[in-house]
């Protein structure tokens, strides 16, 4: 599922809703923000336990990847997601939330032969919830002055 939408929409916030409901029953889920994810996907690779960390995220049944998509990715980056898309694909859900449209990813993830297959993998089954709007938190605090 993608949920692209301009900042403070309730990307995230629908998206830990519907990862809430499927804890609620049973199903395993992480969230992680993409920036996060590199980032122990790195230390993994470093201190020899990626392995387990790429089991972990094989075993969760729905992953959340937030914030997709702010920075172009480095050529390590294209890599792991491209092997967590595919040991994931068709065998567990993946929701990615992000402030960059769909039709943009492309041109974001870089390689064009690594951006086709992550995209082949994500694309084809998804579900796409484009969100609109102003940013939630600006109403909030507008709601509570």
């Amino acid at each position: 599922m993608f949920l692209p939408g301009p900042t403070g929409a309730g990307k995230t916030f629908l998206a830990c809703a519907l990862a809430n409901k499927a804890c609620r029953e049973g199903y395993r889920t992480f969230y992680i923000r993409i920036p996060k994810f590199y980032y122990h996907v790195a230390l993994a690779k470093a201190d020899g336990s990626y392995g387990k960390f790429m089991k972990k995220l094989l075993k969760t049944h729905l992953l959340l990847l937030d914030d997709f998509g702010l920075t172009p990715m480095t050529d390590s980056e294209r890599r792991d997601l491209l092997e967590v898309i595919e040991d994931r694909h068709g065998h567990a859900s993946t929701i990615m939330t992000s402030q960059l449209p769909v039709e943009h990813w492309h041109e974001s993830i870089g390689d064009p032969t690594i951006a086709d297959a992550i995209l082949d993998r994500l694309i084809h089954n998804a579900h796409r919830i484009n969100l609109k709007g102003g940013s939630m938190r600006k109403k909030l605090k507008l709601d509570s002055n």
